[in-house]
Order: structure tokens, then C-alpha cells, then sequence
């Protein structure tokens, strides 16, 4: 298990024993405590320290006499025998629990059958386990194990448990040790406390732990709790785990409880805890509606929205479309002028990531709203801000920097997304406002001149400071604008291809989605391919040019393989979508509202044959009355279905719905806001990195 710590993860340091094992080791490892051993003296001077440091002479116990024969031949029916370990350390146990553990192996390296009595003597805390252990007599050649309980009922803690396992051997040979020291440290464990925070939503529950160990939550409207936490270490002993517990309906009652778990395996429960969660606040009370169809299986754990009205901020809803969690931007001090949040994720440290900036055209408005908040924030789940970075600092690190396509960077606001990498680094998209014409670089020259506005990648590093750029006035065209210009690009998703390290990025006001040389921050940022009407692949399975996507959203794979052969799947909201010529649907900037629909295709990319092929395997085509403008995304989710989200479906309806993949798809879940809009939505396992709920 690891723990996280000041931006990564670290691996638990190894247990620290208390200062009475210690001391028991040392002595048991000196050459003198050996001979001693063998001539079993230390036993003794260990039954006498119970719980204590020990001092003085140990006694000597008695030599059990050596067996002998009727006739006096002792060494006729003596056998010979070796131990395992003279010395056992159970470690660290909880009041109330139970420690089980083979403690010593018997071995009868002679020619008789051994004969013994094992018993113990010492703290009252340990026993003999029967079932598992050596009987009254082992054959020769043969060995068996000695298997001991450590069940405390008192704590010791700093001070060690101490008792001899006496083995009594009736028939070896002389000197032969048949003792085994047996030592343990135990302790109490505390209640847990429990507090509120901020999100009415959110328990923090903290944890003493007596010993190095972990800590989940478990929790539920009932006792069986039902659901969990992640897990959380310390590597110290007294020392704080705290875990926010999230994920609860409001106006109800909860309980929970912390399962503390020890490296060594014992296990025990905090007591139980019941808690009751308030109300929603007034802006989190949407009308969503969930419906399961019957007979069917919905992908299990909990939808991420990212609602843009009635009221924008980031929610958790169940699978019966109960709000379990919500953010809420808006209510912050630092927020009064409404900078949107988009593209929030998961980290692997429990926080989440967002962008929380004006939208992406706000630069061709006219003058920017100053007082707006602009950055990239990383939150906890009470809605603490953990650490951000602002535009203005960000152009502040780029007046200097030297990365790959920084230099004279002037950004303008972030927007629409943040992706997380494995190595910790960022990927954010920003913008900037360059004047084009005829004589500029990039030039214009089927157009005006005008301020064109275009969209920046920045890859940011583990302190939020930039390591490569790309921007699209360096590889793209700016004659070519099919939608919406000088808007340019929109770009309005970057997705991250772990097989070959480069970036797939959605450029929405180009209806392409393009494949950048990213290769993990060494490539030049060089348009691999474009994907869409008049980039690199052939279409197959559907008709050129209307079955492209067009102003699309979200895109995602949709195969365990990014790169080669492999599908990509995608929200084609339509808003822009062509038709073959003499089609009745033209001219395409005026296109009649039956013309205009949403799709959902997946395709099958071969990006290395020739010519470059796109295949349609899966394309749901939405009726008329569902048609989404703007927004959403699609994915495949881990049971195989296509979870896709119409942000704004015929205007005043948000629409998320998952659906078997195959031709004619059947609707499995589906989650409706009524009198708003859904910008994303994403089925998460849990709100915890690792648990399935």
C-alpha cells in the first residue's frame, strides 16, 4: 500500500518496533544470548521480564533427564532435533483481536520417533492452536509446526508480551534447546472522531492509530454500511489518518465506521458512528430522473455531471439519480463573476482537477472580465482548494520559459479541459488571439483581415510549470475554417494515447479530430492524422461526407490498444454536418431543423495502412427531437456498453444514456435533467481512486 505525500506517492516505511522488542532482539542476536539459548538460559530471563525491561540473572530451568532404555541404552531411543527459530515475534495486535501464526517448525532429523509435551508459560495472552500443531510424538524424518494464538486483553504498548513456548522433548539428545522466547506488543484502539466540513455532503473521519497501519471507511444508511472508502496508511505509530467520507443522500442517516488493518493482518472495527446529512443546497435541487430498463444491468458505480445549467459546478449523482456529492464553484468568495468549470477528473490522489475559467470565446466579446477567476484548480472532495495556478502566472513561467513551442506564448483563458498523465504532469488547453492577414505568419488570405482565435495545449509538470506547447497557429491552417470563424479552432478535448505517448485532441470548429506527435514531451507537435470530412481516412460502413462527425465532443477509446488498429468513439453533435451535393439539406450554414441530428459513432481506425481507413462499427443516429447542439461525450464503459451524454437535447433536456453496442442498441440507463443542460458525464467506480461501489 502506498501513501501519498506532497504531491506523490511514497511506499510505507518498514514497521518501527516498540523499545522492549528491541532490546528483546538484541539480546537474542548477541553471540552471547546464542550460547545461552543453547544451553536454555534466555528463555528464562524472558518469562521473568514479562512486560518489562529485563534485568538481573536469569534462572536456569532444569534439564529434562535423558530417556533411557530398560536395559540402559540411552542413545538407542534418543533422536536428534532442530528448530526453526528460538525466537518469535508476533508484533503488533489490537485489544480484541486475534492474532494466528506459525510460530516454529519441529524438525526430527533422527532415526526414533520424537516424543514431546508442548505447553506454554509466560503472558496469558498467548496459546497453543491444536488444529496445525505438533501432537505428542513426530516420526523421524519428519517435521511439524507449532501454531500460536496472541489474543491481548490488556495493552502493553510501549512494553512488550512475553512468554516461552516449552516444547518438552522427551527423548533428545542432550543440550538440544527446546524452548522458543515468544514476544508481542498490544494496544487499545480509540474511537474514532467524526467532523463536518464545508459540503454538507462530506464527514471527515479521523483515525489515532496506536501502530503503523491503514484505515477504510465503511458506510451505509445501515449498519451493514454497504459501501467504502479508499484505504489510507500511516507509518507511524500514535499517529492521524483522516479520510473524507463522501458520497451520501442528502436528508438521511449514516453510518459508518473505520476498519483499521496492521501489516502483520489483524484487523478491528472503530465503533460505529451515525451521522445525519442536511439538505441539498437550493441550487443542487435538479429535477433528475433515472431509469433502469427492466431486465437489464446497468455498469455499476456513480455518474459525474458537469451541469452548465440551471447552475454550473460538478455533481455525483447514483444510479437512482440521487445527488451524493456536489462542488460548487459559484458559492466561493473568489467567484462572484461566474468563471465556468469544465473537464474535471479523477486523480490518483483522491483530489480533482478542473479548469474553472470564463468560456473559450469570451476574447472575441470584447474586453475580458479581470475580477473573473482563470485557472487550473485542484480540489478535495469537501471542496478545499488544494492548490491552483492562474493564467497570469502561467504566462508569467512562459515569459521565460524555453520548452517546445512556448516562447512568446501570451495566454488568454483556460477552457473546456485538463487531462491528467501518469508521470503527474498536466496536459491544459488555453488560447490566444493572433491578428492574421495576407502578410502575417500564419496568413489569411481567404478572409478579412481580423484577430483569429486559436487554442493552445500546454503540458504542465508536477509544480504547474511548463515543459512543451503546441499551438495550433503553428500546424494548422487558418484558411481553412468550415465553422464559426474567426472562432477558429474550439478545440474542446485533449485524450491521452498511453500506447504510443501521443495526443488525440478534438478540434470542434475544424470537425476534425487530429492525432498530435506529443510522444510523451520529446515529440515536434506534427499533425499525424486527421480524422474527418476532408482529413486522412477513408470512410467505411457509412456515407462520405454525412456520416463524418461534425462539431463533435469527447472523444475516447474505445479498444485496450490507442495506437495501430484500434476504435475511437465520440459525441458528433451534427451542428455542422454536410451532405452530398444536390441533397435537400443545403445551404450547410442553414441547415432545416430536419437535417440537423446527433450521432454516436465508434470507429475502427487503421492509422497504418494506405490509404488510412476509418470503419464505422457502432453509429446510433439520434431522432430529430434529440438533437444536441453542443457539449457531451462518449466512452465505452468497462462492461462493454456505450455511455454517451446529450448535453443539451432538444434545447431544454440533458440526456445521459447507456446502451448495449451492437446495431440496433437497447437502452439500459438513462439519466434525464429537466430544464437544463449536461456539458459531460462520466460513470466513475466510485469517488475513490481503486473502489467499485
Amino acid at each position: 500500500m502506498q501513501k501519498y505525500q506532497s504531491g506523490r506517492y511514497v511506499s510505507p516505511r518498514p514497521v518501527r518496533r516498540n523499545s522492549g522488542s528491541a532490546l528483546l532482539r538484541s539480546a537474542f542476536a548477541s553471540k552471547a544470548c546464542v550460547a545461552l539459548l543453547l544451553a536454555t538460559v534466555c528463555p528464562a530471563a524472558l518469562l521473568a521480564a514479562d512486560n518489562q525491561t529485563p534485568s538481573g540473572s536469569p534462572t536456569r530451568p532444569s534439564a529434562p533427564p535423558a530417556a533411557t532404555t530398560p536395559g540402559g541404552n540411552a542413545s538407542s531411543t534418543l533422536t536428534t532435533v532442530s528448530l526453526s527459530t528460538l525466537f518469535f515475534d508476533f508484533g503488533n495486535n489490537l485489544i480484541g483481536s486475534k492474532l494466528t501464526q506459525t510460530a516454529v517448525a519441529v524438525s526430527n532429523t533422527g532415526k526414533v520417533a520424537l516424543t514431546m509435551n508442548p505447553t506454554i508459560t509466560g503472558n496469558a495472552s498467548y496459546s497453543i492452536v491444536a488444529k496445525g500443531s505438533c501432537g505428542g510424538t513426530l516420526a523421524a524424518g519428519k517435521s511439524c509446526d507449532m501454531v500460536l494464538s496472541y489474543a491481548p486483553s490488556k495493552a502493553s504498548y510501549p512494553k512488550s508480551q512475553n512468554a516461552t513456548l516449552n516444547l518438552n522433548f522427551g527423548n533428545a539428545a542432550a543440550g538440544t534447546p527446546d524452548y522458543v522466547a515468544i514476544t508481542g506488543v498490544s494496544a487499545a484502539l480509540k474511537p474514532g472522531t467524526i467532523s463536518y466540513t464545508n459540503n454538507p455532503q462530506v464527514m471527515l473521519y479521523t483515525m489515532t492509530l496506536p501502530f503503523a497501519g491503514s484505515a477504510t471507511i465503511l458506510f451505509g444508511p445501515t449498519k451493514s454500511y454497504g459501501l467504502m472508502t479508499w484505504s489510507q496508511w500511516t507509518d507511524e505509530d500514535n499517529d492521524q489518518v483522516s479520510i473524507y467520507v463522501a458520497g451520501m443522500r442528502a436528508n438521511t442517516t449514516y453510518h459508518m465506521a473505520a476498519s483499521v488493518q496492521l501489516p502483520n493482518g489483524v484487523e478491528a472495527m472503530d465503533v460505529d458512528h451515525a451521522v445525519t446529512i442536511g439538505p441539498l443546497p437550493k441550487q443542487w435541487q435538479l429535477k433528475l430522473t433515472a431509469t433502469t430498463t427492466a431486465g437489464t444491468t446497468p455498469q455499476p458505480g456513480v455518474e459525474l455531471i458537469n451541469p452548465e445549467s440551471p447552475f454550473n459546478g460538478l455533481a455525483a449523482v447514483d444510479l437512482e439519480g440521487n445527488v451524493i456529492w456536489t462542488y460548487s464553484p459559484q458559492l466561493a468568495a473568489d467567484n462572484t463573476n461566474g468563471s465556468n468549470l469544465d473537464g474535471a477528473k479523477m486523480l490518483p490522489n483522491g483530489d480533482i482537477v478542473l479548469v474553472l475559467s470564463p468560456l473559450s470565446n469570451a476574447p472575441l466579446s470584447g474586453p475580458l472580465n479581470t475580477s473573473a477567476i482563470y485557472e487550473i484548480r485542484e480540489i478535495n472532495l469537501a471542496g478545499d482548494t488544494v492548490r491552483e495556478v492562474s493564467i497570469s502566472d502561467l504566462n508569467a513561467e512562459l515569459a521565460t520559459a524555453t520548452c517546445h513551442e512556448c516562447s512568446g506564448l501570451n495566454l488568454i483563458t483556460f477552457h473546456h479541459d485538463v487531462t491528467p498523465l501518469p508521470n503527474g504532469h498536466l496536459l491544459v488547453l488555453s488560447n490566444e488571439l493572433l491578428p492574421l492577414s495576407p502578410t502575417t505568419k500564419p496568413s489569411l488570405t481567404n478572409a478579412d483581415p481580423q484577430s483569429v482565435l486559436g487554442d493552445v495545449i500546454l503540458d504542465l509538470d508536477e509544480n504547474f510549470e511548463p515543459v512543451w506547447a503546441w499551438n495550433e497557429f503553428n500546424h494548422l491552417d487558418p484558411n481553412r475554417h468550415p465553422y464559426q470563424f474567426p472562432d477558429w479552432t474550439h478545440t474542446n478535448a485533449i485524450v491521452y494515447s498511453p500506447d504510443d505517448g501521443n495526443l488525440v485532441v478534438s478540434i470542434r470548429h475544424q470537425n476534425w479530430v487530429v492525432k498530435v506527435n506529443y510522444y510523451n514531451g520529446t515529440g515536434n507537435g506534427g499533425v499525424l492524422w486527421r480524422l474527418g470530412e476532408g482529413g486522412d481516412f477513408k470512410l467505411e460502413g457509412g456515407t462520405d461526407p454525412t456520416d463524418w462527425q461534425y462539431a463533435q465532443h469527447g472523444p475516447g477509446f474505445f479498444s485496450p490498444n490507442t495506437s495501430g488498429v484500434f476504435s475511437l468513439g465520440l459525441m458528433d453533435n451534427g451542428t455542422d454536418r454536410l451532405y452530398p451535393t444536390g441533397s435537400t439539406c443545403t445551404p450547410q450554414d442553414k441547415l432545416p431543423g430536419s437535417c440537423l441530428y446527433t450521432t454516436v459513432p465508434v470507429f475502427k481506425l487503421d492509422e497504418r495502412s494506405d490509404p488510412k481507413t476509418a470503419t464505422l462499427t457502432f453509429h446510433q443516429v439520434l431522432p430529430a427531437d434529440l438533437y444536441s447542439s453542443y457539449g457531451g461525450n462518449a466512452e465505452m464503459l468497462a462492461n462493454g456498453h456505450v455511455e454517451y451524454d446529450l448535453c443539451a437535447a432538444d434545447v431544454s433536456y440533458g440526456i445521459v444514456n447507456e446502451v448495449t453496442q451492437e446495431k440496433n442498441p437497447q437502452t439500459v440507463w438513462s439519466l434525464k435533467l429537466t430544464g437544463g443542460n449536461l456539458y459531460r458525464a462520466f460513470r466513475i467506480p466510485s469517488l475513490y481512486p481503486g473502489v467499485q461501489w
